[in-house]
């Protein structure tokens, strides 16, 4: 049943007295928060207890059989039988791509446009807004995943170098980025003109639980304002730039920056979009390039493994890291052999084991041979000593000698 507050007209569901579609509203609350979609839209009367009901609406398809859609949503594509990209330029009287100079004409009425070909094939049959209601939806009501944890920074404000994200795409990419940093101690994420604005909610979100990194992150209009007040700034690259600059690997990154941090300079590490990298421009002005050791056939990392990559050699260096995760109950562990509350075996506790055994391989006939026994009870011993078995494992390999000898239970085996 369709709510009061949505209205069909020109068979599309629109918000009464607002007239814009549900998808707007829908796509505002998935790319930012609820909260700021209903603080731009501004509608008298909207909010999060009478957004349920359009949401619900959307979510649940309910406009199928009101036989309305929203424009730019794949239901409407699917109704018009618009199959194709053939199809949907032909649906349209001209299709003005980037600054006009390339333009594709059909045999419809209406004239849209679109900033290039390639994106043009990707969002020509819509946008699953159902689905994206959904979403939105769970969020309403049951809040944002993992968003009760806050995290604290490890560091004091510029006691770890900043990571610099030079024009971000995507939100998710930053969030994994976030995510990336707090595994390894990094605190400050600095974005520069990201593309789809800052805040977002679908960064923090990737992020996994890292949502002090995502709210302390800020945003700059440029390079130069990002990096102003900082004294060392290593560029990362995968491509040779003609530049005379140190290149150094990320272990000598961290350990230039380590050391500049100590007395007293602010560093950063600045990472490139994640279509092109960094222009040979934004190098230039980098104190010196950082290049990962990969594969030279295949160089191409995402940026949040570019980060991590970072991270974990500052991890290395600055010596504050753990080896997996270190709860209320529990207590750091280091490498090697972990014994807990067992204690290896002593030599006298092994040399009993070893009689017990070669007793009862002698009763049951093993030593075939007189002249081979030293060597074979030598290669057991020996086996036995290397695999390093506790007090307990002992006791346990001799309850199996003596099983095995004498049987038990019902298999117990008679004299």
């Amino acid at each position: 049943m369709r709510p009061k507050s949505i209205e069909i007209i020109d068979a599309e569901p629109r918000i009464s007295g607002d007239g814009r579609p549900v998808s707007a509203i829908v796509h505002a609350c998935h790319e930012r928060t609820i909260d700021v979609a209903l603080a731009e839209f501004g509608v008298p009367g909207l909010d999060r207890a009478s957004l349920e009901p359009i949401l619900t609406y959307c979510a649940e398809l309910a406009c199928e059989a009101d036989w309305a859609s929203c424009p730019g949503c794949k239901r409407r594509t699917e109704v018009q039988g618009i199959a194709s990209l053939d199809d949907y330029i032909a649906r349209h009287r001209e299709i003005i791509v980037g600054d006009g100079r390339v333009r594709l004409t059909g045999q419809g009425e209406d004239t849209v446009t679109t900033p290039a070909l390639e994106a043009l094939a990707k969002t020509w049959s819509g946008e699953n807004y159902w689905f994206w209601a959904r979403r939105v939806l769970r969020k309403h009501r049951h809040g944002i995943r993992r968003a009760h944890i806050q995290g604290s920074a490890v560091a004091d404000s510029g006691k770890t170098p900043a990571v610099i994200l030079m024009e971000p795409q995507l939100p998710d990419n930053i969030g994994m980025v976030a995510r990336a940093m707090a595994n390894f101690g990094l605190d400050e994420l600095r974005l520069v003109a990201p593309r789809d604005g800052w805040p977002q909610e679908k960064a923090r979100i990737a992020a996994s639980g890292a949502n002090y990194v995502i709210d302390d992150a800020a945003a700059y209009p440029t390079l130069d304002a990002a990096v102003g007040d900082l004294t060392w700034v290593a560029a990362t690259t995968a491509r040779q730039r003609d530049l005379r600059k140190p290149v150094l690997t990320p272990e000598q990154a961290v350990d230039e920056a380590f050391t500049r941090i100590a007395r007293g300079e602010r560093c950063g590490f600045l990472f490139g979009r994640e279509r092109n990298g960094l222009e040979t421009a934004e190098v230039a002005n980098a104190d010196a390039i950082v290049m990962i050791p990969v594969n030279s056939r295949f160089a191409s990392l995402n940026l949040a493994q570019a980060v991590l990559i970072h991270g974990y050699e500052w991890t290395k260096r600055s010596g504050g890291a753990s080896l997996g995760r270190v709860t209320t109950y529990e207590s750091p562990i280091e490498t090697g052999l972990r014994l807990g509350d067992d204690r290896l075996a002593n030599k006298q506790e092994l040399e009993g084991f070893f009689q017990h055994l070669e007793s009862e391989l002698e009763q049951q006939g093993f030593f075939k041979s007189a002249d081979k026994r030293p060597t074979v009870v030598n290669n057991l011993r020996s086996m036995f000593t290397r695999m390093g078995a506790t007090e307990l494992e002992v006791r346990t390999l001799r309850g199996i000698v003596a099983t095995f000898a004498k049987g038990k239970g019902p298999g117990r085996k008679t004299p």
